[in-house]
């Protein structure tokens, strides 16, 4: 009955153009706590679980890895990152 008005409300979200739009504040605070790339302007690429991050996009990661042109070059316990170095955060 419910999808005579309108639906429950999850019928659209993933199909473009339908449902809620999602934002990148959406799709950053769904991957906290879980496995991220982070990859800084200089090219290095730090591996982690996301543990927290703010509106400055500073970044906590842990269980970090270090990889320069692709290659593993240190594991880190926690390692914090500055946000104006941030190129992008993917999800593995």
């Amino acid at each position: 009955m419910g999808e005579a008005n309108g639906g429950s409300g999850n019928s659209g979200e993933n199909q473009p153009g339908k449902g809620k739009k999602k934002t990148p504040s959406d799709f950053l605070k769904q991957v906290v706590g879980r496995p991220v790339i982070v990859k800084l302007n200089s090219g290095v690429d730090y591996r982690g679980v996301l543990a927290c991050l703010d509106g400055f996009m500073n970044i906590a990661l842990e269980q970090t890895e270090e990889y320069v042109g692709g290659e593993l070059k240190n594991r880190y316990g926690d390692c914090f990152i500055r946000g104006n170095n941030v190129l992008y955060i993917s999800t593995q």
